[in-house]
């Protein structure tokens, strides 16, 4: 049950985190275009300039499960690069329950308020569909970029339910090694 569990959340995360390599290539083009329209005939078009932001931190916040999946977030490599398996097994167990799973939980309380703001006045009883900066020419896109951190926070949690779960099977010694780099072999071999 506990590999099914971690195998669906790996590729999830796997799955979104390719989806959001695409976006990388969209902010590379997007301010190519912008460079071009702005220095060779003077146009400014603010969407485009906004779509940078949006595109910036949709690849941070859809990207950062795919990052840690593939160990590629920061860790103290002094230590960790040399430490035995059982070591980073449970420098990965207590860093998933005891630092990451309650970050992911606070980090959804509290944008709950910042986040459905966004969308509806409760005051007025109005939906607002916030605009950034409020101007006409912006995007009306604010508010569902704004529910990305929910996602982004749904879908770190789920990372460390599987780092933590990968940490205990190991611990448990139902797998034989325990290094960064096969911390995505489960999404490999399926």
């Amino acid at each position: 049950m506990l590999d099914r569990i971690i195998k669906g959340i790996d590729r999830l995360n796997h799955n979104i985190g390719e989806f959001a390599i695409w976006f990388v290539l969209a902010m590379v083009v997007l301010q190519f275009l912008i460079v071009i329209l702005s220095k060779l005939y003077g146009i400014s078009f603010t969407p485009l300039d906004e779509s940078i932001w949006y595109l910036n931190g949709l690849i941070f916040m859809l990207g950062a499960a795919y990052t840690l999946l593939h160990g590629g977030h920061v860790r103290v490599d002094v230590i960790y690069r040399s430490a035995s398996d059982t070591y980073k097994a449970i420098i990965d167990l207590a860093g998933s329950l005891i630092f990451l799973l309650p970050l992911t939980f606070m980090t959804f309380g509290l944008s709950w308020g910042y986040i459905l703001d966004s969308w509806y006045n409760f005051t007025t009883h109005e939906w607002v569909f916030e605009r950034a900066d409020g101007m006409p020419s912006s995007l009306p896109l604010l508010s569902p970029y704004k529910t990305i951190i929910w996602v982004y926070s749904f879908l770190l949690a789920l990372a460390a339910i599987s780092m933590a779960g990968k940490a205990w099977r190991y611990l448990s010694g139902r797998d034989k090694t325990y290094t960064p780099e096969t911390m995505s072999n489960l999404v490999e071999r399926s």
